[in-house]
């Protein structure tokens, strides 16, 4: 048996939905949700003394409901003969004071102010099927009739699904009048997260119109949003930006819907904001490993990444999430990223903020009641304190920031705004480890600490650079490359002449070529950079160059201004450490060069100087070749 329409148009016709009741008999037909479903949000918003008005309600169970937990004073109307027969015929004796009319919704016989709240559950949506002019003029008809049978402070409570011209119709008209409009969430595609078959990829939205009385002159306009239940409304600055957030919320529910009907979509992420300000309070990425053997639990798991580690290739690169959720073992994991500017407590208020919204992203196929684990490293959330934070005229928005390793060792960090995710520059904190800091610490930990936990609180840092270390493997790199100089006292003597180091990115993401910008390589600098060295001096750059016709060019034009380059390329990286100098005969083999790096570090290791012991410059250049 075909109930559909054979166009959208016939929603709005007498005829189709006589034939409709008729076919489909007396079995109830809900649109968008069931009385369990909706009963949230319409108990928020209707009080059980009020007078209710129910336009085309079909035959739906839902006044039956209302009117058995004690909303007893409700009309119900429809155009359709048939269904109001049935549905006096089931009603009359077990529920004798609900009535049914047969009547036109855009020609109600009601006198005015009649009702305290005019309920509409999907009638909006089956009138207004396109925006053409006769469908336009009768749903303005509608809503004027609805505007006039209900009071001052009355509401409309249209459940519907916000379609982008049914949101502009609705909020546009009453708006313009002078209502208060609020858009509330009620029911997502997701909130059964187990269900076999979800119902609707698009999430179901209340609209509430409260009726204002008019004040002349005055061209106030109060727009809000609940995107949760029982979440406190949010007010926005206008028509646009209301319909910009339901558009983000559908789009959500239908991510959501997507990852659970399938997996492996791709790189999928998305920020989760704070409810009253707006701003982004979690960043997650959602990585499947189909090639992980279901089990009963292993389907799903989230990843707690520490504050101020987001930065590091397992955590903020697509190949080391899914190298991450490989080695976790679970079909998906859900990485979460917490973002500066925000205030967390600690790992359980993560879990309990965040429990709800992840389990919209599960995956099918997830036994019920099943415990979501949420992983970190070492079980906490990291530290992370701002330091300070300005604009530059040239770079935007920065932040200074200490951030705790995997090591217990504080870092100091650059960071540009406008690449959250890429450290610009780093320094390794010294601890401090003075008799009176200690003292201090030691009696704040005593204050703070409950008499039966562990002293496991980390060291905190010194305001002291540790000034031996260095960030990253090209950096490593780049300072064994100094042992070409022979002799490594020279570098100690007189520094400007006999090492020139470029590491410098480029800010144009469109060139092949992000380090260095190509002005660094032209022919005329590159001379004046051979003009500053001396005879035996070396020119160590830095070079990131995905394309390969462009990389070749560089090579090249170093070659005609330095006959001898080295080159020293970094595993798992694109960087490309290049050790240049003047004269061909100062070409060194391998073992020699070894001997040389042993020199140098024996050279920069002086009593009293710090120094990091996690590297060895001579393994630096264990790979380097002559290009």
């Amino acid at each position: 048996m075909n109930l559909l329409p054979k166009s959208c148009q016939e929603f709005g016709s007498v005829d189709y939905w006589e034939k409709f009741f008729q076919q489909r008999g007396r079995r109830a037909f809900e649109w968008y949700g069931s009385y369990l479903e909706l009963c949230g949000v319409l108990h928020k918003y209707i009080k059980p003394r009020e007078k209710v008005l129910v336009i085309g309600c079909g035959n739906s169970e839902l006044s039956e409901q209302l009117y058995d937990v004690g909303y007893q004073d409700i009309v119900n109307i429809d155009i359709s003969e048939v269904v109001i027969k049935q549905m006096k015929e089931r009603n009359a004796s077990r529920r004798p004071q609900m009535s049914f009319l047969k009547m036109d919704m855009t020609q109600m016989e009601f006198p005015d102010a009649s009702f305290q709240v005019v309920l509409d559950k999907g009638t909006l949506d089956a009138v207004l099927t396109d925006e053409e002019e006769k469908t336009l003029h009768q749903v303005d008809r509608m809503l004027a009739e609805v505007g006039r049978v209900l009071q001052v402070g009355g509401r409309y409570l249209c459940i519907s699904l916000a379609q982008a011209h049914i949101l502009k119709k609705a909020v546009g008209h009453f708006s313009r009048e002078g209502w208060m409009v609020r858009v509330h969430q009620v029911a997502n595609s997701q909130d059964q997260v187990l269900e076999a078959e979800p119902r609707f990829s698009l999430p179901v939205f209340a609209f509430i119109m409260t009726k204002f009385r008019p004040v002349p002159g005055s061209a106030l306009q109060i727009f809000e949003l609940c995107a949760q239940e029982q979440g406190k409304p949010v007010r926005l600055e206008s028509a646009e930006r209301l319909a910009e957030a339901v558009r983000e919320r559908q789009q959500y529910a239908w991510l959501c819907s997507q990852l659970y009907r399938k997996a492996g979509l791709g790189s999928v992420s998305l920020d989760l904001c704070d409810g009253d300000t707006g701003e982004p309070r979690y960043t997650l990425h959602v990585v499947d490993s189909p090639t992980v053997k279901p089990s009963r639990d292993n389907h799903f798991a989230i990843f707690i990444i520490p504050q101020g580690r987001e930065t590091e290739w397992l955590f903020g690169m697509e190949e080391g999430r899914k190298q991450l959720a490989a080695s976790a073992g679970f079909r998906r994991l859900i990485t979460v990223a917490l973002h500066r500017g925000q205030r967390y407590e600690g790992m359980d208020s993560i879990q309990a903020e965040l429990s709800a919204r992840v389990m919209e992203l599960a995956p099918a196929g997830m036994p019920a009641q099943q415990q979501v684990p949420f992983l970190s490293v070492g079980g906490d959330i990291g530290v992370r304190t701002v330091q300070h934070q300005d604009c530059s005229p040239l770079s935007g928005s920065y932040v200074v920031e200490d951030v705790q390793g995997d090591d217990k060792h504080y870092f100091r960090r650059l960071i540009f705004l406008s690449n959250r995710n890429v450290v610009q520059s780093e320094a390794r904190l010294l601890k401090d480890v003075s008799h009176r800091a200690q003292k201090k610490r030691k009696k704040d930990r005593k204050k703070q600490r409950p008499a039966d936990a562990p002293e496991d609180l980390p060291t905190a840092p010194g305001q002291s650079i540790d000034k031996s270390y260095l960030c990253c493997e090209h950096h490593k790199a780049m300072i064994a490359g100094l042992a070409l100089l022979r002799n490594p006292e020279l570098l100690l003597a007189r520094p400007r002449y006999n090492a020139v180091m470029f590491d410098v990115d480029s800010k144009d993401p469109t060139l092949g070529m992000s380090c260095p910008p190509p002005a660094f390589v032209d022919q005329p600098f590159l001379q004046k950079v051979k003009s500053i060295l001396t005879p035996e001096g070396v020119f160590i750059l830095n070079l990131v160059c995905r394309d390969l016709g462009l990389k070749d060019s560089v090579l090249t034009g170093l070659k005609a201004v330095f006959p001898l380059l080295y080159v020293r390329r970094i595993e798992g990286e694109v960087n490309e450490i290049l050790f240049c100098q003047l004269h061909p005969e100062q070409k060194v083999a391998t073992p020699e060069l070894l001997e040389m790096a042993q020199a140098l570090e024996q050279t920069l290791r002086k009593p009293g100087k710090g120094w990091d012991d996690t590297y060895i410059l001579s393994d630096m250049l264990k790979t380097v070749k002559i290009v």
